[in-house]
């Protein structure tokens, strides 16, 4: 089964909007939902109807917007109380012992805050689990999830591990553009911590069920476009059967940010390069889901 899922619902309505209009004209079934957003519960009783009929995870968010534990979080924010902290900074945090002394706590409480909050809207009342920019990979972030599933006895069906398989685009090589640099250096990073995580708390994952699914979406971040997607499926098909697995999660970032009133709400500068700088980008990754729910539909 492949599950095509787009990040970020629920950060804005008209944003929203884009992201499940995917789900009406196309092959969208699964959602990762910002806990942390003003308009979560709004856009969550807009789909009030459909929810339960896609793959509703809790996108944990330490990128965008304000922390739920507010000044608690003092470590974690800005002046204006927005987050403020990079990816390679909690990378470093997770590793130095007086570093991660500090701010343990404060990451534990707001992984804690979020995961809560999204607790009514779990289907099956099973946690799904990813991370905004895959933050949750992070040892500090990681760590403190398995420290609040632990405390709180949450069931938990599935987690995002970001760790792609290279040899989908070795096979596909040629054929596939867009694929950056940068995203080259992600994947080799996010494998890395993918393995550290499971390695670590195998016995955990194990206990919970926790499924793994084979991935992709960050080797061609910014441009899952239908063409490039489409030949790394007929790739992927052969590896899933190689590893024996039967699933598939592919990520998409329908939801363009292009209202002016939501635009000014950005507070990350990579939200806004990447929502909407970026928008044409977005726009083109709905339409390859729209393109992959017609294929479905025939």
């Amino acid at each position: 089964m492949i599950e095509y899922h787009a990040d970020d619902y629920g950060m804005f309505k008209t944003q929203s909007k884009h992201i499940i209009d995917c789900y009406h004209e196309g092959a969208l079934n699964g959602i990762s939902i910002m806990p942390n957003s003003p308009y979560l519960d709004e856009c969550m009783a807009d789909i009030a109807d459909i929810r339960k009929k896609m793959a509703v995870t809790v996108h944990l968010n330490f990128v965008e917007g304000k922390p739920l534990t507010g000044a608690k979080a003092s470590r974690l924010i800005n002046g204006d109380g927005n987050f403020s902290i990079g990816f390679g900074k909690l990378l470093l945090v997770g590793y130095v012992p007086v570093l991660r002394y500090f701010y343990r706590k404060q990451v534990k409480r707001e992984v804690e805050a979020q995961l809560l909050k999204c607790q009514p809207y779990m289907n099956d009342d099973k946690f799904r689990i990813d991370g905004h920019l895959h933050f949750h990979m992070l040892p500090i972030v990681f760590d403190a999830v398995m420290q609040v599933v632990k405390e709180n006895n949450l069931q938990v069906s599935y987690i995002r591990f970001p760790r792609e398989e290279l040899e989908i685009y070795r096979r596909a090589s040629g054929k596939v553009k867009g694929i950056k640099p940068i995203n080259i250096v992600k994947v080799m990073v996010l494998n890395t911590l993918a393995s550290r995580n499971e390695r670590k708390y195998r016995d955990v994952l194990t206990t919970l069920d926790v499924k793994r699914k084979l991935f992709m979406g960050v080797m061609l971040s910014g441009h899952m476009f239908y063409d490039e997607v489409k030949e790394c499926i007929s790739h992927a098909a052969d590896i899933m059967a190689d590893r024996g697995l039967q699933d598939m999660e592919i990520l998409f970032h329908p939801g363009d940010v292009t209202e002016e009133n939501e635009v000014k709400e950005l507070t990350s500068k990579d939200d806004l390069n990447f929502l909407n700088i970026n928008s044409k980008n977005r726009q083109l990754e709905a339409e390859a889901l729209r393109k992959f729910g017609g294929n479905l539909r025939r």
